[in-house]
């Protein structure tokens, strides 16, 4: 059996969907190895991946270079798929050739562009393209894969597909993230970032759903009203579609009490999860919501918003919650948590446990078969 991944988006920055096509392609390759009969796995990269990864044997990659939405992708992409002859794909991402008419599974991460399409979805081409490619992807696969149950409902209230065709399969988190018990390991990070005092730490990209100017907000009543000396540090680059970010920040006058670190490594990340004081989750909307796992996992306490997958994400007695559209409570949330250390010594320490529920073996596992199971030749 010839079995395909889409590893367009595969990444050795190891975030979002590129960590979830790494850990996947792992998997399936290692354990196709250990078959007496295995398959044959096609990889379709772009570059520089396709130069940089090594295939095992049973293991082929293809030279695809088409970007996502692109021309490229509905025709150069979908021609060297055809050329392959699958018996089944597997897509990461919603992204599949309109034409491609052979047999495939795909995992929908959320529905961010449907409900929050912000402001990089303002052409109405735009919208034609996500529209038409996402129902597509999810109305002709042989089955879906949803990151939670949150996000199983939204497509089907949303894209009208029957919950039948759909298996909830959590994402993992990687072993990296870990509490790192020596204090010292951390110093270079926090004096490379110029990290003076206790912070909150936010991390992620800054579009609008992501509730940033909220967050700031409650930072500056704790700050002042409350008179609790911190800093806010921020991962991630400022996006120019949401200039509202910077500007509250200035409008505020916190440019150095809020610490924009930009795009940070894997190591520097588990350092400021770790050194963090807690690390708040504002978000409006998430598929999966893989930072506050994260957090929990290095010993970092969590308040978290109470939209979408997050309360089912996190689990009740493992974080801190509020509504995000409620900016005093938000900052209520951050106050009544830094005044009771009994709370934050429980949430660390139900958070650890928690975190470690989400392993990406289990998460791979379930995905490879249901892939094996949706392709036509197993019948």
């Amino acid at each position: 059996m010839k079995i395909g991944i889409d590893c367009r988006m595969f990444s050795s920055a190891f975030t979002g969907i590129g960590r979830y096509t790494f850990e996947l392609v792992k998997y399936i390759t290692e354990e196709n190895n250990k078959k007496k009969n295995p398959d044959e796995i096609i990889l379709f990269f772009n570059s520089p991946e396709f130069e940089n990864y090594k295939c095992s044997k049973n293991t082929k990659k293809v030279l695809v270079n088409s970007k996502h939405y692109s021309l490229s992708e509905q025709t150069s992409f979908f021609i060297k798929l055809w050329k392959e002859k699958l018996d089944i794909m597997h897509f990461p991402h919603f992204n599949v050739p309109i034409l491609y008419a052979q047999p495939f599974t795909v995992t929908i991460h959320d529905l961010t562009l449907s409900l929050f399409p912000g402001q990089k979805m303002t052409k109405w081409y735009h919208r034609l393209a996500y529209n038409w490619t996402i129902k597509n992807a999810v109305k002709r696969s042989e089955r879906i894969v949803a990151v939670s149950e949150n996000t199983k409902i939204d497509i089907v209230e949303h894209l009208k597909i029957s919950p039948k065709k759909i298996q909830t399969i959590y994402n993992g988190i990687s072993p990296d993230f870990k509490l790192i018990h020596d204090a010292k390991i951390l110093q270079p990070t926090l004096k490379k970032y110029k990290i003076t005092k206790p912070f909150l730490l936010y991390t992620g990209v800054w579009r609008g759903h992501k509730n940033l100017v909220r967050l700031i907000k409650a930072f500056k009543i704790v700050k002042d009203q409350e008179n609790i000396d911190l800093q806010l540090v921020m991962t991630g680059k400022p996006d120019p579609h949401y200039p509202e970010v910077l500007k509250e920040i200035e409008k505020l006058g916190l440019e150095n009490e809020v610490i924009r670190v930009g795009f940070v490594s894997e190591k520097e990340l588990v350092h400021l999860f770790n050194a963090a004081l807690f690390y708040v989750f504002p978000s409006l909307y998430e598929g999966f919501g893989l930072p506050p796992l994260e957090s929990m996992a290095c010993g970092s306490p969590v308040v978290c918003s109470e939209s979408s997958c997050l309360p089912e994400i996190c689990g009740e007695d493992n974080a801190i919650f509020f509504d995000p559209e409620n900016v005093e409570e938000l900052a209520q949330k951050i106050t009544d948590l830094y005044k009771d250390p009994k709370l934050q010594s429980e949430l660390v320490a139900n958070g650890i446990a928690h975190a470690k529920k989400f392993a990406w073996e289990k998460s791979c596992k379930e995905t490879y078969e249901l892939i094996l199971k949706s392709s036509k030749s197993t019948d």
